[in-house]
């Protein structure tokens, strides 16, 4: 746990749950400045695509912004050079290493992309992906995910299962895979309504799932990224 905070901590978020490609293990650097990061209260980063490539299901991007130009990395999605983009950031990592391509970033943003113009600003929510209506059954032996929250100091460093929708998937980030799962409960107000999974299984947006780990509570990896309950490393039955 204490190697994973040590790299996490350098990062920017599953979610959640948000929140999946070969692994890319980041390599961990010498402490340097880092030119400004997207903030989780405004994530968004738009400009044209100046270079794209793709490797191990990602899609690397640099964006030629009026404040220079940064790097993405989004799940590979056809974009070519001059298309106006919109990168929607879930993650800041500074430091990283892509072992596929052999190269190395001093600061990249995981995230998805959208073309054209961005309709508003601010964090978007992992559920609009397209799993409108989610409601599901609670696990035999298990919590929904507003009981977890409600309970999560009780709960914290111990085994939870719950059976929930994903309504984000993020591979390979930080050696890890991220999602975000909801089942129906709790409600967007309270922010009950949506938990964080990190995991080495693989699933995809819409599957139902039930998934079984341990709930780390209050973690906070910088630059505003903070999860006030967290399912680690987590194994997913479908």
């Amino acid at each position: 746990m204490k190697k994973t905070l040590l790299v996490l901590a350098s990062a920017a978020v599953l979610a959640a749950c948000s929140g999946k490609p070969a692994a890319q293990a980041p390599v961990q650097a010498k402490a340097q400045p880092a030119p400004p990061q997207v903030s989780a209260s405004s994530n968004l980063v738009t400009g044209r695509v100046a270079e794209t490539m793709n490797a191990a299901g990602y899609t690397y991007v640099r964006v030629a912004t009026e404040s220079g130009d940064r790097w993405a990395a989004v799940q590979q999605t056809p974009v070519k050079v001059g298309d106006n983009v919109t990168i929607v950031a879930q993650m800041v990592v500074p430091n990283f290493e892509s072992q596929t391509l052999k190269r190395k970033f001093d600061n990249i943003i995981f995230g998805t992309v959208r073309n054209g113009a961005p309709a508003s600003a601010g964090m978007t929510r992992p559920a609009e992906a397209g799993v409108p209506n989610v409601r599901v059954e609670k696990a035999e032996g298990g919590k929904t995910i507003a009981e977890v929250w409600a309970g999560k100091n009780a709960l914290k460093d111990k085994p939870v299962v719950i059976r929930g929708t994903v309504v984000k998937f993020l591979p390979d980030i930080m050696g890890k895979n991220w999602m975000h799962l909801r089942d129906g409960s709790g409600t967007r107000a309270k922010g009950d309504d949506d938990i964080t999974v990190t995991t080495s299984g693989s699933a995809k947006v819409g599957d139902v799932v039930i998934v079984t780990g341990t709930l780390r509570v209050d973690q906070d990896f910088g630059s505003g990224y903070e999860y006030g309950a967290l399912i680690e490393d987590a194994k997913i039955k479908q």
